[in-house]
This record gives structure tokens, sequence and C-alpha cells, in this order.
């Protein structure tokens, strides 16, 4: 885009949870790396200098947990429009998820997405392989061949691998090639044809609702067959009071268990829902207040390790349809840093570092990323945000999709530029053009 090469970030306030660093102090960066950490960078001639004045510099964000339909499902979003939406959302890693059509379960597609991304994407692609052969829960795909191919992690996402005996020969193996098993935890035969969370809401609308067992057997079963096998378990978009109490047991039993929740699940609870608006259609669904502070409390107390997305584009005709027919899903990436902001720093008390290592240093750390630090001789993978208020306006969405219940709330944090590489990928409109 704009900048790319020798460039000077000159002013911005660098929070940086790797190093412990939150204080004022200028970047130089080149040929994809960072060069110096200073207080008062003299730029050199061949310098592009970029005022950060009264703005902030993160580690750029890294989220283990995307959709972007491709191939299979364009319409809704490409891997190039992902990617951009990710940089929007000052993203610089993303993991996406196997669930697309086909899906993602052998070496040669593991190849071909990550060929794809070097020409396509602005962003850093780590893909995670399906956990059994086109998602069917039958025949494990070949787990060493997909983690040689650069499969960062396997997931059976978008369901759970129902046979608990292939589940568990997936984890022993998982544990010998040391890859991570991402887990979305649904007990499908208690599911019943839910749509909604199952309490006062669901009575209300009168829709069939899912309860919070649905995960909750799920991931006691994962997190017990994890700790049998030594296989690491991650826990996807957790959102029940009792996957915060099951966490926290696996963790003090020493297992290898990590967990992440999304914004949605708090920053709204089923009370928020509003008729029968299918953008508050979301798997899992929207739980109680009770289970939304539980959320909270849990990342606040590191017993949920980071704040992922599950960014879920789809076509407005599909959301239009209500909450019996249309798809469950929203988009995340471009509403991720201001929810998170605004829900857990501004009205949680949490600290703004503590935030950015959710959103950052953990997440790069559970698959292998570089980044996730600001560093001298790290990759100049950053985001560069203000803190101001802004008002989400779905229209102006990078992303292909538009669907999210989020559309004219007032948040504070706005991603203004984002860097990978050393290259901005993104500009905010609101930015100068000139420096």
């Amino acid at each position: 885009m704009l900048f790319e090469g020798r460039i000077v970030l000159k002013g911005g306030h660098i929070v940086d949870p790797a190093s412990g660093i939150s204080e004022v102090m200028d970047i130089r960066m080149d040929d994809g790396i960072i060069l110096d950490i200073e207080k008062d960078i003299n730029p050199h001639p061949e310098d592009q200098v970029i005022r950060c004045d009264g703005h902030y510099i993160f580690p750029g964000f890294v989220d283990l947990h995307v959709h972007f339909r491709d191939p299979g499902q364009t319409y809704k979003e490409k891997l190039e429009s992902g990617s951009k939406a990710a940089a929007a959302g000052g993203y610089t890693a993303v993991c996406p998820m196997p669930n697309t059509v086909p899906a993602t379960d052998s070496m040669e597609k593991i190849s071909m997405l990550l060929k794809r991304a070097q020409d396509e994407a602005v962003v850093n692609i780590f893909p995670i392989s399906a956990i059994t052969k086109d998602q069917a829960g039958k025949e494990l795909v070949n787990i060493p061949s997909v983690r040689l191919a650069g499969a960062v992690a396997l997931s059976e996402d978008g369901k759970s691998v129902m046979d608990i005996a292939l589940y568990e020969k997936a984890m022993k193996i998982a544990a010998k090639e040391n890859i991570p098993i991402f887990a979305h935890c649904e007990e499908k035969n208690l599911v019943a044809g839910g749509v909604i969370n199952e309490g006062a809401k669901s009575e209300e609308l009168g829709l069939p609702g899912i309860s919070n067992a649905v995960e909750n057997i799920i991931t006691a079963r994962d997190i017990f067959l994890a700790g049998e096998t030594g296989a690491k378990l991650h826990l996807c978009h957790c959102s029940t009071k009792e996957s915060v109490a099951l966490v926290l047991l696996a963790k003090k039993l020493g297992y290898h268990v990590t967990a992440e929740a999304c914004p949605h699940h708090f920053a709204l609870c089923d009370e928020d829902i509003k008729g029968n608006d299918a953008n508050y259609k979301m798997n899992p669904p929207l739980r109680s207040k009770e289970d939304m502070h539980a959320i909270r409390e849990g990342l606040k107390q590191g017993i949920i390790d980071c704040i992922s997305t599950d960014h879920a584009p789809h076509a407005e005709e599909e959301k239009e349809e209500g909450f019996f027919k249309a798809p469950f899903g929203i988009t995340g990436l471009e509403t991720a840093f201001a929810l998170s902001y605004t829900t857990l720093v501004l009205e949680g008390g949490m600290k703004l570092i503590d935030l950015i290592r959710l959103m950052s240093t953990n997440p790069a750390k559970m698959i292998g990323y570089r980044g996730g630090s600001i560093a001298v001789g790290k990759p100049a993978d950053l985001a560069v945000c203000s803190l101001e208020p802004m008002v989400v306006d779905k229209n102006a969405f990078v992303s292909m999709g538009h669907n999210t219940p989020f559309h004219g709330r007032k948040l504070f944090g706005k991603v203004l530029r984002t860097f990978v590489n050393g290259r901005m990928v993104y500009q905010n409109p609101d930015c100068d053009v000139l420096f």
C-alpha cells in the first residue's frame, strides 16, 4: 500500500506484554524486521516517518479462529477479503478453520492454501487442518503429513468428533506430533434443533433452546481425554460459566489445556437479543448474563488464555431468514479490538497491557508465531490504534460479510494502521494520507 521499506514510527505509546514496556518510544523498521526501539530516533534521509503522537502501538493481533469460506462459499468471504478485514482489525496473523468446501484435510490442501496466501493474503496465514477426512467423523487425516505441510493445529470446528475412540486415537497422534487440537465442544445429540440459548429469552421468542450442557459435556470429555493422552487441547469459543470452571480444573490438574473467548460472548448476553434478528444467532449462542460475567472474569483472571473472533461472514439475505433458517455466526475481525477494549478495559477494569496479552502475545505463543511482541529483531508486525470513540458501521466493513449485532453501537478503540513484515497493509480512511 502506501508505505514499505525503511519506516520510522514516531511518538507512539508502545504497549508490549512480552517485555512489559508501556511508554512512548520510536520504532525503526526495515526489511520486515524491527531495527531500533528508542526514546527519540533521529530519522535518516531515506527513512519514511509516520507520526503516531497520541496513539498506541501494539504487537499485531493474532486470531486463532476465523472462517474465510474459501474455497466453496466465496460469495460470503474470500481469502483476500478476509485477510484485508483482518488487517483492518489490527490482525497480522490469523488461523483459518478447515470447514471449507471441500474441507482442508490433506497435505495438498494445506500446501495450496499457503501458496495462495503468498499471492492473495495481506496478513500471515496459519492453516488449521481437519481432524477427520472431509470432517465426516469416520477416518482420521494423515496428521504427520498435515503438520509437515504447515498446519498449526487440528480442528473439526463447526462440530465435535463424536466417535470418542477415534478422537482418543487422534489425540494420541497429535501428542506424539506436538500439534494442538482446537476443540469445538458441542454434544450434537442434545442440540435438538436449538437456535438460541435455553432460558427466558428462548421462551419469550418461542424458539428451541441450546442448554449449557451441550457445551459442558464435550468440554469435560475433551479435557479428560487430553489429560489421559498428553495432547495439547485448546478450547474454542468458551461461552458458559461451567466451561470456565472446567478450564481452571484442567490447569490445576496440570493438563495441557488452553482456552479462548470471543468478544460477542463477553460483550452481549441473551437478554440483548432483539426479536427475530439472526445477527444475534451464533454457535455457541449468546448465553445468560451470569455466563457472560463468568467469561469476563475468566479472562481477567487468566483462566481463559486469549481472545479469538470466530469471524463467520454470511450473506445478508441469509441472515434475513430469521433465527430458524439463518446460519450461525457473525463477523468479528473489525470490531474485536474496540469491543474488547470498551468491555474489558474501560468497563471491566482490566489493564490495557493484559488485553494486548490476550489478543496478541498469548495466541502467538500457542501457534509458535514469532510475532506477538515488539522487540529488536522481531517481525515488524504492528497495529497502531487510537482509544478514541467510534461508531460501528457495518457498511464500512472491509469484510464481505456485514452480519453483526453491533451496527450503530458506540465503542472506544480504533485501528488506524496495520503493518505486516514492515509493510503497511491497512490505513484507516480517517487517517491523513500525508505525514
